[in-house]
């Protein structure tokens, strides 16, 4: 059985590597303004999911630092997760911010 830290990091692992390596290169490509876009709504996908499970719960997550609700612990390693796979995305695939 997994624990809470470890259901919602498997989470946020398989929401951005089904957003960078499967979705955005087909439906976003090097357009940054898709991407964004399609991140805001996979980055609602993980709260909403973490949020059916965890809210009311009173579950208090191990953030190594400090003790955090689901909320904040969904959104802070989904950014830690993220960011560096974005920075691989937008480099290998060429994306330029909008002018």
């Amino acid at each position: 059985m997994l624990s809470p830290e470890q259901t919602v990091l498997l989470l946020n692992v398989i929401v951005v590597f089904l957003g960078y390596f499967v979705i955005y290169p087909r439906v976003a490509g090097n357009n940054f303004t898709k991407i964004t876009g399609h991140d805001i709504i996979a980055t609602g996908i993980v709260l909403m999911t973490s949020a059916s499970i965890y809210y009311g719960s009173g579950i208090e997550f191990n953030l190594i630092i400090t003790q955090v609700n689901w909320f904040w612990f969904t959104l802070l390693t989904y950014a830690v997760i993220e960011i560096p796979v974005l920075l691989w995305y937008m480099k290998k695939h060429r994306v330029e911010f909008p002018k």
